[in-house]
C-alpha cells in the first residue's frame, strides 16, 4: 500500500495493512453499499462537498467512509466513543488519505480535540452517532452552521436529543434521522445489537450464558435484540422497564418482568440498553450476588452509576481485558465490563457487517438527498426529518437481491383494490 496519509492522528500507521484486510472482509459482506458505490461513483455527486463524521471507527464504517470518498467527497472523521475505535482500521483509513483523528482509549479531552480537528475546515454535511459532533457545532462553533447544509444521526439517543432541540427551536440545520428508518431500526438495532452485545460479554468474561438469570434493562429495539439472543443461548431472561407497553411485549414474548430493585438481587448478568442515566445505581449494586457481571450497551456510559459503585467498593482491579473486578466490604466481587462503555464495541467489533450494510446505505442516501435538495433549492427548515419509505424499500429490495431472494409483486388488480374504499363484503 502506498504511503499517502493526509491530516491524521491514529495509534500507529504500521497497523494499516491489518486494518485494510479487515476493511476488505467487511466490503465482501456489504453488497448494498457496494452497489451504491458502483452506481454513483461515475457521476461524483459529492464533488466539492466535505462530509465530517463522528461515528465508531470500525471496519464497516471504513466501507462507508471510502464509499463517500469514491463518490467525490472530501471526508474528515473521528470516533464517537473513546473505546470503540479499531486502531487497525483507523490506520488503514489514514494511510489511504482520509483525514482521521481516532484511537482506542482516548481521554475525554482527546475525544473532543479529535472532533474539533475534523471541523477546522468547515464541513458541508455532518454525520453523527450520538450527536456529539452536532452538539459541538451548536454549543461551541455555531457560526459553522451557516456553512452546513444538513446532517444525519445514526442512533436512538442522538435522534431523541435532536428532536428535543428542534422542538425548542435550537437546531441550526436540518438533520435526517437515519436511526428511524425501518432498515436500520428493525435490523441493526435488533439483530446487530443482540449479537454484538453477547459477543462483547463473552469476549470479556467467557461466562456460560445458559442457565443464568440474564437481566436486560430496557425492551426497546436494542434491548429486545439482546433478550432474544440471551434467550437463544439458554438464559432465563428478566426485563426491567418503565414503559407499560414495552413490559407487556416482553411478558408476551416469554420474558419475566420486574423492577430493577428485585432483579438486582437475583441476576447473574446485567445489560442496560435504555439511553437513560442511573439505570443501575449504588443500591442495586449493593444487593447483587457475588460474581455478578454487569455491562452497558447504550450509547453513553451513564447507565451504570460507577461513582456510587466506587463508594461501595474497597478496591478494584482489571482482572482480564475489558473486565474490572470490584471488591465489596463483605467479600463479594462484582465485574464491570468495558468500564461501562458500550460493551459491543469496546469489548468486541460492533455489529456484523451484514446489518451495517443497510444502516450505512441509509446514511449514504440521506446525504445524497441533502446534496440534491440543496442543488434544487429545496432544503427544508431546521428540522429532524425521516427518510421516505421508498428509500427503505429500495434498500431492502437491494439486500434481498444480493441474498438471492425473490418476493411477490401486486397485480394491477390488487393495487387497485388496495385503494378502493368502496369495496366491502
Amino acid at each position: 500500500m502506498d504511503h499517502k496519509p493526509g491530516a491524521y492522528k491514529v495509534r500507529d500507521l504500521r497497523l494499516a495493512n491489518a486494518g485494510r484486510m479487515r476493511i476488505e472482509w467487511a466490503e465482501s459482506r456489504m453488497p448494498v453499499l457496494a452497489q451504491l458505490r458502483a452506481e454513483y461513483a461515475p457521476s461524483q455527486p459529492f464533488q466539492g462537498y466535505k462530509i465530517t463524521g463522528c461515528l465508531h471507527v470500525t471496519k464497516e464504517t471504513a466501507v462507508l467512509v471510502e464509499t463517500f470518498a469514491a463518490c467525490g467527497a472530501a471526508v474528515a472523521w473521528s470516533g464517537c466513543n473513546p473505546l470503540s475505535t479499531n486502531d487497525k482500521v483507523a490506520a488503514a483509513l489514514a494511510l489511504g488519505g482520509i483525514e482521521i483523528y481516532a484511537w482506542y482509549g482516548q481521554s475525554v479531552e482527546e475525544f473532543y480535540w479529535s472532533i474539533d480537528r475534523t471541523i477546522d475546515t468547515p464541513p458541508h454535511l455532518t454525520l453523527d452517532d450520538g450527536a456529539d459532533l452536532i452538539f459541538t457545532v451548536h454549543n461551541r462553533f455555531p457560526h459553522l452552521a451557516e456553512h452546513i447544509i444538513g446532517g444525519s444521526e445514526e442512533t436512538t439517543t442522538g435522534v431523541q436529543r435532536l428532536r428535543a432541540m428542534a422542538q425548542d427551536g435550537k437546531l441550526l440545520y436540518p438533520v435526517y434521522a437515519v436511526n428511524d428508518t425501518e432498515t436500520k431500526w428493525d435490523f441493526d438495532n435488533v439483530y446487530g445489537t443482540g449479537q454484538s452485545t453477547l459477543d462483547g460479554i463473552l469476549r470479556a468474561s467467557s461466562v456460560l450464558i445458559a442457565g443464568k438469570n440474564f437481566v436486560v434493562a430496557g425492551y426497546g429495539h436494542c434491548g429486545r435484540g439482546v433478550a432474544m439472543r440471551a434467550k437463544g443461548l439458554g438464559a432465563n431472561v428478566i426485563v426491567t422497564e418503565v414503559k407499560p407497553t414495552a413490559a407487556l411485549k416482553a411478558t408476551l414474548e416469554g420474558m419475566r418482568v420486574m423492577p430493577m430493585h428485585e432483579a438486582a438481587a437475583i441476576g447473574d448478568v446485567f445489560v442496560t440498553a435504555t439511553g437513560m442515566k442511573d439505570i443501575i445505581r449504588g443500591d442495586h449494586f449493593a444487593s447483587m450476588k457475588d460474581g455478578a457481571v454487569v455491562c452497558n450497551t447504550g450509547h453513553y456510559d451513564v447507565e451504570l452509576n460507577l461513582k456510587e459503585l466506587n463508594t461501595l467498593a474497597t478496591g478494584s482491579r482489571v482482572i482480564r481485558k475489558d473486565n474490572r473486578e470490584y471488591s465489596l466490604e463483605d467479600g463479594r466481587k462484582l465485574f464491570i465490563l468495558a468500564e461501562g462503555r458500550l460493551v459491543n464495541l469496546a469489548a468486541a467489533e460492533g455489529h456484523p457487517s451484514e446489518v451495517m450494510d443497510m444502516s450505512f446505505a441509509n446514511q449514504f442516501m440521506a446525504h445524497l438527498r441533502l446534496v440534491k435538495q440543496r442543488e434544487r433549492g429545496e432544503l427544508p427548515g431546521n428540522v429532524v426529518m425521516d427518510l421516505p419509505s421508498s428509500v427503505d424499500q429500495h434498500i431492502a429490495a437491494l439486500k434481498l437481491e444480493t441474498m438471492g431472494l425473490k418476493i411477490d409483486t401486486l397485480t394491477p388488480e390488487q393495487e387497485a383494490y388496495a385503494t378502493d374504499y368502496s369495496a366491502g363484503t
